[in-house]
């Protein structure tokens, strides 16, 4: 099957956003939006391997830099949660007005926060996926907790994330703790797949117990074991593409 790769260049909150469509030619069976974990960019193995896999399935997928990160424009200090609900949300516009409207919602760690956050504000969206997300927002402060009181007395901190230097501002802290994702996932409407690693050291599994506990029916829990947080080995990103593929079947048109 051959594929086509475009590169976007999408209005977001604090300016364009860099993103990539990976879609199979001619028409993809359905459009799917992948938000990646917490400064990990579109380019990093998981994102790249899920997308593609998902593409060569026969799905058309969109993966995007956060604000801040990677090619996109933005200042990461300046964004938080409810930025990154409100860049998904503009994405899925962008698609739905230039190819077609996102059926399927994906999303990795911090990202899959982010999909939760969005999916009901979202008309077009019949699937919603996490893979080893936490349950709330604030699970991400775990990052740089060292530095959570400095932030608090001196409105923002230096911190090393994956050995690359961010800014973090006393903002980004109100937004995720002032977030009830177990209200809005409860009242999530859409069905969920979740996908999770016992031997998860980031984001620890109870997490997603939880996910699934606060969550509706139609639900479907599918272990990465032995998978690590960021699927580093090909493998583990080519099985949650597969099962992704097959699952969405049930619920794309």
């Amino acid at each position: 099957m051959s594929k086509q790769r475009i590169k976007l260049d999408i209005p977001g909150v604090h300016g364009n956003l860099s993103a990539i469509l990976e879609r199979p030619n001619p028409h993809p069976k359905a459009y799917v939006l992948y938000a990646h974990c917490f400064t990990c960019g579109k380019d990093s193995l998981a994102a790249s391997r899920i997308s593609r896999g998902l593409a060569a399935h026969g799905y058309g997928v969109v993966r995007y830099d956060f604000a801040g990160i990677g090619h996109s424009e933005g200042d990461f200090s300046d964004t938080n949660f409810s930025t990154s609900v409100e860049d998904l949300i503009k994405v899925a516009k962008h698609m739905k007005e230039n190819y077609d409207a996102p059926s399927i919602l994906v999303g990795h760690s911090f990202g899959g926060a982010v999909v939760l956050g969005a999916a009901g504000k979202i008309k077009s969206v019949k699937g919603v996926v996490t893979v080893a997300a936490p349950s709330k927002p604030c699970h991400v402060i775990k990052q740089f907790a060292d530095f959570e009181e400095e932030i608090e007395k001196n409105g923002q901190a230096d911190v090393l994330l994956s050995g690359r230097p961010f800014v973090i501002k006393k903002q980004f802290l109100d937004d995720v703790y002032s977030q009830n994702q177990d209200e809005t996932i409860g009242k999530m409407k859409t069905p969920l797949l979740v996908f999770h690693s016992p031997h998860d050291q980031t984001v620890l599994i109870k997490e997603a117990e939880h996910i699934y506990g606060y969550a509706k029916h139609p639900k479907s829990f599918i272990t990465l074991d032995p998978a690590d947080h960021l699927l580093s080995h090909a493998k583990d990103a080519a099985y949650v593409a597969e099962n992704v593929a097959a699952w969405a079947t049930r619920y794309i048109e």
